[in-house]
């Protein structure tokens, strides 16, 4: 009598990884398209440096104030009455985004006040206002 062989399988069952790599490459895009991008203040402002600034990465509703006194939020400039209704408008639109006043050095302090004032009574208690980090 002949032996028969017997060939066996070598066939070997692993893990399918193409859909575990569609998942992460969906959460990539996902992530990509809705990443929030800080907006840049239009205009340059020389900023008071503080010891204890800190960095804001969420969205930001900009209002600086030059040295002459002009407010400019968004790139246009406004008056000191308009204030309220311009960050009413863009607190509607954008619930999530702090608000931060850049006054340059020379600003003055009366209309810094005047508009904090105007960003809390336009719906916004958290008010930041902008320095950078001094060194040494």
């Amino acid at each position: 009598m002949k032996r028969q062989r017997v060939q066996h399988s070598t066939e070997e069952t692993g893990i399918d990884l193409a859909p575990m790599l569609d998942f992460v490459m969906n959460l990539l895009i996902f992530f990509i398209i809705t990443a929030v991008f800080a907006k840049e203040v239009g205009l340059t402002v020389s900023r008071p440096s503080a010891t204890n600034a800190e960095k804001k990465e969420a969205g930001n509703i900009v209002v600086a104030i030059d040295s002459a006194g002009d407010i400019w939020i968004e790139k246009r400039r406004v008056d000191v009455r308009a204030v309220r209704a311009n960050i009413e408008r863009l607190h509607a639109q954008k619930p999530d985004d702090a608000v931060v006043v850049a006054a340059e050095k020379g600003a003055q302090t009366g209309i810094l006040v005047q508009v904090i004032d105007q960003v809390r009574q336009g719906g916004v208690q958290s008010v930041s206002i902008a320095a950078t980090e001094r060194t040494g």
